[in-house]
C-alpha cells in the first residue's frame, strides 16, 4: 500500500481533523480548484474561488432582455419582470437580477466580467461527477485522481509536504475558508492546502517534534501523518501572525453571520493584506440547487434564488472595497463557478431543473471588464429537456487565469489541462486590451442552407490560430467532431454531410481565438 492509498483508506476524504482550542483545522482540506500559487512571474498575485454549490440558475442571474419574450414564456411562473431587471451599462441586450445592484455598479467601473454559457462537452448533469469534472479538468468521458492545479503543484513543490513550511516557502499553498467542499484537488500525493474558519481564533503554534513510531511500513505512513499535523500547526501560526497585522477597513461588509459568502471573503482580504504568501484562496456559498420554490409565487423577483445572488453581490462589493482600501486591489481576481446551470424550462414546482452551461462572474481591477460571448439562445418551443448550448470550455477560463494571470509556461500549461484550450482576453495584460475585447466579439460563424437536409456548409476567418469545430445534439452531447486544425485568415468553408442525423435541432459550436460560439441548426428531411 503506498502513502496516497494509505491516505484514502484511513482518512475520509483525504483530511485530518485537528482540534485548535475548540476550532476545527483540517490539514490540507480539498478546495475547488485549490492550486494556483508560486507562479514564475507573479508572485504577489492572488486569486479567489468562489464556488456556488448546487448549480445556479444563469438565465434568471444574466437576463438576455433582446429574447425577453421566449425567456417569459418558458419560464412564466419564475421569470424576472421586465421592468425590475437591471440594465448593464452599455449592453442594452442583457440584464442582471434586481438582487445584484452592487455587481451592477461594479460592472460599471469595469470591475466585473461576465463570461456567458460556460460548461462542457457532453454534460454529466450529476452534481458529484460535474463537480469532479470543474475540479480535475478531465473530459465527461475520462476521471483524474489528481486535481488540475494539483498536478501543477506537484512541479513547484517537490516532494510535498516534506521540507515545507520553508524560508522559500513559509505559508500554505492555498487555504479554503469555511467547510469543505468536496475530497477532491489532489496533487499526485496530497492536497496542498488547509481549510481554516476564523483566523482571530487561532492559536500559536507549538513547535514541536514528532514522535517516534514503529519501523513498519504502517509505522511509516504514522510518522507522515505526523509530519502533517505538526506543518498545519506551523501554518496556523503564519496565518494568525498576518491575520493580527491588519483589520478590515471597508465598512460595507453585513452584519456577522448574515451573509456567509462575505464573511468568508473578509477573512481572505484580512490575510492578503497582512502579507500571508499563500496564492489561492477558495469560498464557497451553497443553496443553488433550486428545484422547487426558487422564487415567491406572484413575486418572483423575491425568494431564495434572491437572496443567493443578493449574498454574492453584496459580499464580492465590500470585498472589492476592503481590498481598495487595503491598498492591494490590483493583486487579486476572483472568479465565480458552479457545476451546471439549469433547464430552459421552468418546472411546477417554482424551481428549475439540472441544465448544462451557464454565465460565470470575474471581478477585480485587473480586468478587461464586460460580456464575453452572447445570450443564450432560447427556442421559440423550449422542452422540458432543452439546455443553454455551452459556447464557452470551463478549461478556457482555467487557461486564461493559468497564463495571463499567474504567467504559466505553456509547457506547464499543458501539463496541467493536458490539452490546448483557448484563452479569453478578459486578464489586463501588456498585449490586451479592451479594444481587443471588441474584435473578440466581433468573430462570427456561418452556417448554411439551415434548415438543411443533405449537408450544410460551415464558414469562419481562420486568423491564423486553431480552429475545432463539433456538432452537438440539444442535450450538449457532441455527435461528431468536424476539425481541429491551423487555418489561415482567409474565409474558410466545411462541407459536412447530414443525411445520417434525424430530424431535429442541433448545434454547429467553434472554438476559435479564446471564444467558443454556437449556431443553431435545424435538419428537417
Amino acid at each position: 500500500m503506498n502513502r496516497k492509498e494509505f491516505l484514502g483508506k484511513s482518512i475520509q476524504a483525504g483530511m485530518i481533523p485537528l482540534a485548535i482550542n475548540g476550532f476545527g483545522l483540517k490539514a490540507f482540506a480539498d478546495s475547488p480548484l485549490i492550486q494556483f500559487l508560486n507562479k514564475a512571474g507573479n508572485e504577489d498575485r492572488v486569486l479567489v474561488l468562489v464556488q456556488l454549490n448546487g448549480g445556479n440558475d444563469g438565465l434568471n442571474t444574466v437576463i438576455p432582455l433582446d429574447q425577453y419574450s421566449k425567456y417569459y414564456s418558458a419560464r412564466t411562473n419564475i421569470a424576472i419582470p421586465e421592468n425590475k431587471v437591471l440594465s448593464l451599462s452599455g449592453n442594452a441586450a442583457t440584464g442582471l437580477h434586481p438582487s445584484m445592484t452592487h455587481i451592477n455598479n461594479l460592472f460599471s467601473d469595469g470591475k466585473i466580467g461576465i463570461i456567458q454559457n460556460v460548461g462542457y462537452p457532453n454534460q454529466d448533469f450529476s452534481h458529484f461527477r460535474s463537480t469532479d469534472i470543474w475540479l480535475t479538468a478531465s473530459d465527461a468521458n475520462k476521471n483524474e485522481d489528481t486535481g488540475w492545479m494539483g498536478r501543477y503543484l506537484d512541479t513547484k513543490f517537490p516532494g510535498f509536504p516534506t521540507g515545507y513550511p520553508n524560508a522559500t516557502h513559509p505559508d500554505p499553498p492555498a487555504i479554503q475558508i469555511g467547510a469543505m467542499i468536496s475530497p477532491a484537488l489532489q496533487g499526485s500525493e496530497m492536497s496542498m492546502g488547509i481549510s481554516i474558519t476564523d483566523p482571530s481564533n487561532f492559536y500559536q503554534f507549538i513547535n514541536g517534534t514528532v514522535d517516534p513510531a514503529p519501523n513498519t511500513p504502517m509505522g511509516h505512513e504514522l510518522t507522515f501523518i505526523r509530519l502533517v499535523a505538526q506543518q498545519t500547526q506551523q501554518y496556523a501560526g503564519s496565518i494568525k501572525s498576518a491575520a493580527d497585522k491588519v483589520v478590515n477597513k471597508s465598512t460595507k461588509y453585513p452584519t456577522a453571520g448574515t451573509n456567509t459568502l462575505a464573511d468568508q471573503l473578509k477573512i481572505v482580504a484580512r490575510l492578503v493584506a497582512g502579507g500571508l504568501k499563500t496564492r489561492v484562496y477558495m469560498v464557497s456559498l451553497g443553496g443553488f440547487d433550486t428545484h422547487a420554490t426558487q422564487v415567491v409565487a406572484g413575486s418572483t423577483d423575491t425568494g431564495t434564488h434572491a437572496t443567493l445572488l443578493s449574498r454574492i453581490s453584496a459580499g464580492v462589493d465590500a470585498f472589492q472595497d476592503d481590498l481598495k482600501l487595503l491598498s492591494i486591489e490590483d493583486r487579486v481576481l476572483g472568479m465565480t463557478f458552479s457545476e451546471f446551470g439549469r433547464r430552459i424550462r421552468s418546472n411546477d414546482s417554482l424551481g428549475t431543473d439540472h441544465g448544462a452551461a451557464a454565465p460565470l462572474f470575474l471581478f477585480g481591477k485587473k480586468l478587461n471588464g464586460g460580456i464575453y460571448g452572447k445570450n443564450p439562445f432560447i427556442p421559440d418551443s423550449p422542452s422540458g429537456g432543452d439546455n443553454i448550448p455551452m459556447e464557452f470550455d470551463f478549461r478556457s477560463v482555467y487557461a486564461t487565469v493559468l497564463k495571463d494571470w499567474f504567467e504559466v509556461s505553456d509547457t506547464d500549461l499543458q501539463l496541467v489541462l493536458k490539452s490546448n484550450f483557448p484563452s479569453i482576453p478578459f486578464v489586463q495584460t501588456g498585449s490586451t486590451s479592451l479594444q481587443e475585447n471588441d474584435a473578440f466579439q466581433s468573430l462570427s460563424l456561418v452556417c448554411y442552407p439551415n434548415p438543411t437536409q443533405d449537408f450544410v456548409n460551415i464558414q469562419f476567418i481562420g486568423l491564423n490560430q486553431m480552429v475545432q469545430i463539433s456538432l452537438f445534439n440539444q442535450e450538449g452531447k457532441e455527435l461528431m467532431p468536424i476539425c481541429n486544425e491551423l487555418y489561415d485568415g482567409a474565409k474558410h468553408e466545411i462541407r459536412v454531410d447530414t443525411r445520417s442525423l434525424a430530424s431535429g435541432v442541433y448545434y454547429i459550436q467553434m472554438i476559435q481565438a479564446g471564444k467558443r460560439q454556437s449556431k443553431k441548426l435545424v435538419v428537417s428531411h
